[in-house]
């Protein structure tokens, strides 16, 4: 990989107003004049976070990417660390609105409507951490990322996720993944309680079971349905509804 330009090369204007955080400071009219706005100790011109009114967010996260001008956003959540909203962008005001609609309280698809570039990730707040709403937000993010995703079997994951979802048994568990398998969990991020078995989206779209991570041991199948059900079948008898991790 080559090596990355000069921050203070790349983000000239950037370098000129000492900090990520003092430049974000000076656009769009200021709009962040009195908003919590901090440079980070190790990258000043890369990295800052501004903070936000509620208490079931965390500070919004800007980075400037290393080898071309640009910036990624992240929001995250406090008690699993997960983000709500991501996004890119090449201009700095886009993400000075996103950032003072983050730090103002707006609602997620209002922040997106301030500041076009950002993508909200299917996730919802909850602010009370309730197991059962955290597990449905999951959920949905899940659904949303496997239509969103860019790969040659996105459809083969997009249709084993449906499928699961579309189960009752399963849908009431937290659900995760890990490089295109399914699992279960009786608890929320961040400490999962991992239950029932497996199940793997393949690139020659076939789908696997198996008791334990990355496992095919209980079939390899032609339709996500049928190894649904061999799923459903694997499962304990008396799985209750998820609790906080």
């Amino acid at each position: 990989m080559p090596t990355p330009p000069d921050p203070a090369v790349l983000y000239s204007d950037v370098a000129a107003s000492g900090s990520l955080a003092a430049a974000l400071r000076a656009e769009w009219e200021g709009c962040l004049d009195a908003v919590p706005v901090t440079a980070s100790a190790f990258a000043p011109l890369l990295e800052a976070t501004v903070a936000t009114t509620l208490p079931h967010r965390k500070p919004l996260e800007i980075s400037a990417w290393r080898h071309e001008r640009r910036w990624s956003i992240r929001g995250t959540e406090p008690f699993q660390n997960l983000a709500l909203i991501g996004g890119q962008t090449d201009d700095l005001a886009q993400v000075a609105r996103a950032a003072r609609a983050w730090h103002d309280g707006k609602s997620l698809d209002d922040i997106r409507r301030a500041a076009p570039f950002v993508h909200p990730t299917g996730r919802f707040e909850v602010p009370d951490n309730d197991p059962a709403r955290l597990t449905d937000s999951e959920w949905q993010h899940l659904r949303q990322e496997a239509g969103e995703l860019d790969y040659a079997w996105q459809e083969t994951y997009e249709a084993l996720i449906e499928a699961a979802h579309s189960e009752p048994a399963l849908r009431a568990l937290y659900p995760f993944t890990s490089h295109w398998t399914l699992r279960f969990a009786t608890s929320t991020r961040p400490s999962l309680t991992i239950v029932g078995p497996c199940l793997t989206a393949h690139s020659d779209g076939t789908y696997g079971v198996g008791a334990g991570m990355s496992s095919d041991d209980l079939g390899r199948f032609a339709t996500a349905q049928d190894a649904v059900a061999v799923a459903l079948r694997n499962l304990p008898s008396d799985v209750g509804p998820p609790t906080l991790g």
